[in-house]
């Protein structure tokens, strides 16, 4: 017996991801951009998506000069509009074997009473409506190979709620709901699906959820040693290259120093 676990640890234990083809949302900055450095530097050809037309193309050249042998394809739409599947069908960004669900958001630290319904409308037509309907586009052709993975980028707020938060708290919990109902859906067509949950993670969210307040948006990650993209993208990454009988179903993955959403030792300084 110990000798087939010497033997079975000595063994590579992950999958190539060499001339697979990963669909990216939220492409532009942050998590999706770090893990689509990965996967370009894994030999994965590309089709990226944000509503960042120029970003996009720039990201597009760097992304080749790291490995000019894959293919990479931008696609500047914004998730949410009524013909964004259509535009990523006729493309063929649809028939790709790695879906990275990425493009999300949260707008606003309000109560239920002082919230702005727009900020509401907003997150659950990201976070919620373009997410399941990507997702559905997605697996629709994947069950007819019999192979694909898809990530979902989710966070720490899809297993515990915080004041102030409620409607990006639950739809980060409907992400996590649903996903999990497309696992069972999926055991049987070998389809992967996979959660990444991260807590503090300084990218362009917390920007993003104060409206552009870039002082209000920096105090989020004063005195901690937080998350940066590049760590996530490498959960990911890590994910996708287990051997393909694994599946990662969620990683929760936070700084040393957060324990939950209000839980947080800070350092007088950095």
């Amino acid at each position: 017996m110990i000798k087939h676990l010497v033997e079975q640890s000595m063994r590579v234990r992950s999958s190539s991801l060499q001339g697979r083809t990963a669909l990216i949302t939220g492409a532009s900055s942050g998590i999706g951009l770090a893990t689509a450095v990965r996967l370009v530097l894994e030999g994965c050809h590309l089709h990226l998506v944000a509503r960042r037309k120029e970003r996009l193309t720039e990201l597009k050249l760097e992304l080749l000069n790291l490995n000019p042998i894959v293919n990479v394809i931008i696609h500047c739409l914004d998730v949410c509009s009524a013909d964004a599947i259509s535009q990523l069908e006729q493309s063929g960004a649809l028939e790709s074997d790695i879906f990275l669900n990425n493009a999300g958001l949260a707008k606003g630290l309000s109560s239920v009473v002082d919230a702005e319904a727009a900020d509401w409308s907003e997150m659950l037509n990201t976070n919620v409506n373009a997410a399941f309907k990507l997702s559905k586009a997605v697996v629709q052709r994947m069950t007819t190979t019999g192979r694909g993975d898809i990530i979902a980028l989710s966070s720490l707020a899809a297993h515990t709620a915080y004041e102030n938060g409620a409607v990006y708290c639950a739809s980060k919990h409907a992400l996590r709901a649903f996903h999990e109902s497309l696992r069972l859906e999926t055991i049987q067509h070998g389809i992967r699906v996979i959660m990444i949950s991260p807590g503090m993670v300084n990218t362009e969210f917390s920007l993003v959820r104060f409206n552009g307040d870039v002082q209000r948006a920096e105090a989020v990650y004063e005195g901690v040693n937080e998350l940066d993209a590049g760590d996530v993208a490498e959960s990911i990454l890590f994910a996708l290259k287990q051997p393909n009988h694994i599946n990662i179903n969620d990683i929760l993955i936070m700084p040393q120093q957060q324990g939950n959403p209000w839980r947080v030792h800070r350092h007088a300084s950095r």
